[in-house]
């Protein structure tokens, strides 16, 4: 059988960004002081509180933030789900030949659903459910990487061969949004204890969330301030 790489991580790195608190600020001010609001010297954290509290949305989406996201295909497509401001470039298996590199859960994943739709939690699993997982997608993985670079060497096209892989196969792509979009991405993708509505998300776009929430805080400490303050609704 051909060699794999199982991997346990995902990861979302910033490589472009045009984002920061005073952006915003300019854009909200420019409605009432006009060609004045360009001033470099004008306070940012209050007028964005009052932004955020009242839901005055439009002056965050004069942001970009580009990232790019390595994680299998079951997660992009979740991700993609978000129209509303994003835009996505992903690799193409009809294109290029795909990497054997595959998404198995870590040990600290956890395993079992517990309760029903909208209302339920996931537990540990047990020794015996750690290892079936271990094994199954060990073995899965392997056989439809095997088969697919088969297919290839025959001389089946890789729009048809790529057809067998599973959707734990990892892929690579752009996303781009602006700091309003993103919000509203971070406010269904990932739990937390200051959010006014609860959020279920799967664990895998949680830890692509929370690697883009890490670098949001970062380049625009007042907005992402003025989110968690009022119940990380995006305005």
């Amino acid at each position: 059988m051909a060699d794999i790489t199982i991997r346990s991580d995902v990861t979302a790195k910033l490589v472009n960004i045009s984002a920061n608190d005073a952006m915003v600020a300019r854009a909200a001010r420019v409605s009432t002081i006009g060609k004045q609001s360009a001033a470099d010297d004008l306070p940012t954290e209050g007028l964005i509180n009052f932004l955020m509290r009242d839901r005055h949305g439009s002056p965050f989406e004069h942001t970009s933030f580009t990232f790019l996201v390595e994680a299998p295909i079951f997660v992009a497509r979740e991700h993609m789900r978000h129209r509303a401001g994003w835009s996505y470039n992903e690799e193409s298996g009809r294109y290029k030949e795909l990497e054997g590199v595959f998404y198995r859960p870590g040990p600290k994943r956890n395993l079992v659903q517990k309760g029903k739709p909208g209302a339920y939690t996931f537990a540990p699993g047990e020794v015996e459910q750690e290892l079936r997982v271990e094994h199954s997608f060990g073995v899965i993985y392997r056989a439809a990487f095997s088969h697919y670079k088969q297919m290839l060497a025959d001389g089946i096209a890789r729009e048809v061969a790529r057809m067998v892989l599973p959707v734990g196969i990892f892929t690579s792509y752009y996303a781009t949004c602006n700091a309003r979009s993103l919000m509203h991405f971070l406010s269904l993708r990932t739990i937390s204890e200051d959010a006014q509505y609860p959020s279920f998300p799967q664990r895998e776009i949680e830890m692509v969330a929370e690697q883009m929430e890490r670098e949001f805080k970062e380049s625009m400490p007042h907005t992402h301030a003025a989110f968690v303050t009022h119940g990380r609704v995006a305005p």
